[in-house]
């Protein structure tokens, strides 16, 4: 169940390039809205499911707190970026947390990457690089947003590993409204300093975007960081950039070519493959499971 919330929630979070082009506010105003507009809904289900929204104990709140200043950092960012470049070089770029997600993970166990698992890394990179080869361009004109997109997935590794930590002891909807309700408040006044539109004429963007990218897509990821390995989970965030090109195809027509269909197919390999185990192979780091 965990791992169907992984790939459902990526496929959530590939939504999220688009609604932030069609947010009708600021970057930076969009990521404070994505936050805010979720709290409500996230404080009424997490008292639906009897994970009632409480105060951890300090160090606890502290590193929820730092948790939340990566992640507005990280939409901060990529939003800026996505305005700034190509949808396909913001979901390429702003996907490199995904190997140091991965690598990190390998680190806990103090092991290399067996060799099955070393082959998913390297099919996962083979098929990013084919579905991105031809709307990824890299130039001048794209630089700065390239660079912000770059930013935003180094920024959402520190994110990703501090949840990971206290998704051991906090409940995943807890720690995702206080992760919410820490980011809105670090955003607000960053996109007011930077006099950016803050209401839209039509909310609906927004409301979406909330609603996929927060509710939908960090509440499954925040639940599955307490049960699926870091490895996996890397590897499974590079199905957002094979995910938006499927957007794309359905409701821009964008089209397809045979690369992007291997691309997206060797992606799909390396994720069964990191799921396999071998023989003597040690056990990947299993994250503690939230107290039920």
């Amino acid at each position: 169940m965990a791992f169907i919330a992984l790939l459902v929630g990526n496929l959530a979070l590939a939504c999220g390039p688009f609604l932030v082009r069609n947010s009708g506010v600021g970057p930076v105003a969009a990521g404070f809205w994505r936050l805010a507009l979720a709290l409500p809904f996230l404080w009424a289900i997490a008292w639906m499911f009897r994970q009632p929204v409480h105060w951890p104990r300090k160090s606890l709140t502290i590193a929820v707190a730092l948790a939340a200043f990566f992640f507005a950092a990280d939409l901060a960012a990529w939003h800026s970026g996505i305005l700034l470049t190509k949808l396909g070089n913001a979901t390429l770029f702003g996907n490199i947390s995904s190997f140091f997600f991965a690598a990190w993970g390998l680190w806990l166990i103090r092991k290399w990457p067996s060799p099955l698992q070393a082959l998913a890394l390297s099919l996962a990179a083979l098929g990013c690089g084919l579905l991105m080869w031809g709307s990824a361009e890299l130039s001048a004109a794209n630089l700065r947003g390239d660079l912000l997109a770059a930013l935003a997935g180094l920024l959402y590794t520190f994110y990703l590993i501090l949840v990971e930590r206290t998704r051991g002891e906090l409940q995943p909807l807890p720690l995702l409204f206080l992760a919410s309700l820490f980011g809105a408040l670090a955003l607000l006044p960053v996109s007011l300093a930077m006099g950016e539109r803050i209401f839209p004429d039509n909310w609906t963007g927004l409301i979406a975007l909330a609603v996929c990218s927060q509710l939908i897509g960090q509440g499954l990821l925040v639940y599955a960081l307490g049960h699926v390995p870091p490895l996996v989970v890397g590897i499974a965030m590079l199905t957002q950039p094979a995910l938006s090109a499927l957007l794309g195809w359905v409701y821009y027509g964008e089209t397809l070519t045979t690369r992007d269909w291997l691309g997206a197919a060797t992606i799909v390999v390396a994720l069964v493959l990191v799921r396999l185990k071998q023989k003597g192979e040690p056990v990947l780091h299993e994250p503690a499971v939230a107290p039920s």
